[in-house]
């Protein structure tokens, strides 16, 4: 399915026909304006921000505009949910072409979500392949059980807040490099590598000094993740069609490297580096583009938390000292 319709189901519970998925492509499309505070906030030193923490304030700040910001009902929140999820990649493009001086294109109503992210990130009008890697890198990312970011959203949602206040707080979980910034990361090992011959080497280099590689293991997964599985046939793909195959041939021999030592296998952020990187997106807009699909998810989840609400407030259990007695402030040693 495309990322559209992956969202409609998201959203609205069922996947649209054909009537439907259109008149959602027009809510989208109609989503698709920042308004005027955030073009006030473009103009300042925040685009000298790094992404994650420039797009926590500026998703925050799409309330502002937000006709439907302080209303928690069933219809607003599916209007916002359609307008964030238009918003996000949009958002995320205006904060790249302010920060490099770039001119940003014009959306394209012929092409998607998918297709209008690369045409707005690189410049140049994507080859369809690379739209379509990148739609089904969307849906695979879309949403993925209780995890850091979506467990924030709900317990922000929970409380009775706004939609805008839960994303936020999710974008800011989702910035820890154990969550979303990991895909960064294995990008950042795969570019020292020069070739597949230096693979070994480095990897043991490093699982014995005790570094932590990211990219592999999960916390639920214990045999591949199935996401892992796409995006290394994508990564082959594009690198095939890019003529470019370094990238993909070193994760590959990494991989296996990681299973012999470490009985480890990838999750979703590691097979994620290559294919981002393949398709012309900065390494520090990695997390970002992670979050451009997850906001359908995390706006899904906060109209479910509204829907039928309970406060979500664990528990947990006092392991230090016992009796303690207050001491007046001057007896105190």
């Amino acid at each position: 399915m495309s990322f559209e319709e992956c969202a409609y189901l998201l959203h609205r519970g069922q996947l649209p026909n054909r009537a439907e998925l259109d008149a959602f492509a027009g809510e989208l499309s109609a989503g698709r304006t920042l308004g005027a505070t955030i073009d006030a906030l473009l103009a300042t030193d925040l685009v000298h921000r790094p992404p994650m923490d420039a797009l926590r304030t500026l998703v925050s700040a799409l309330s502002i505009d937000d006709p439907d910001a302080d209303d928690n009902s069933a219809g607003a929140n599916q209007r916002k949910a359609a307008r964030l999820t238009a918003q996000l990649p949009l958002l995320v493009a205006r904060y790249h072409a302010t920060r490099t001086g770039a001119e940003l294109p014009e959306l394209d109503s012929g092409l998607g979500v998918a297709g209008n992210f690369l045409l707005q990130i690189t410049g140049a009008r994507p080859d369809p392949v690379a739209v379509a890697v990148l739609d089904e890198c969307l849906v695979l990312h879309a949403d993925h059980t209780m995890n850091a970011s979506t467990f924030a959203a709900r317990v922000c949602a929970a409380t009775l807040s706004d939609m805008h206040s839960a994303v936020t707080a999710a974008l800011a979980t989702l910035k820890g490099p154990l969550h979303g910034g990991a895909n960064e990361q294995v990008m950042k090992v795969l570019e020292t590598l020069g070739n597949v011959d230096e693979v070994d080497a480095s990897v043991r280099t490093r699982l014995d000094a005790g570094e932590k590689l990211m990219g592999f293991g999960h916390r639920v997964y214990r045999t591949e993740d199935p996401r892992a599985t796409h995006l290394r046939v994508m990564s082959r793909r594009l690198g095939e069609l890019s003529g470019e195959t370094r990238f993909y041939e070193v994760s590959v021999r990494m991989e296996q490297v990681v299973l012999e030592a470490k009985g480890l296998r990838p999750n979703v952020d590691f097979y994620a580096a290559s294919v981002y990187h393949s398709l012309g997106i900065p390494t520090d807009l990695f997390t970002p583009v992670f979050a451009v699909s997850r906001m359908s998810g995390w706006t899904a989840h906060v109209m479910e938390q509204h829907a039928d609400n309970r406060l979500i407030r664990p528990d947990s259990e006092y392991v230090g000292e016992r009796v303690r007695k207050v001491v007046p402030i001057d007896d105190r040693p």
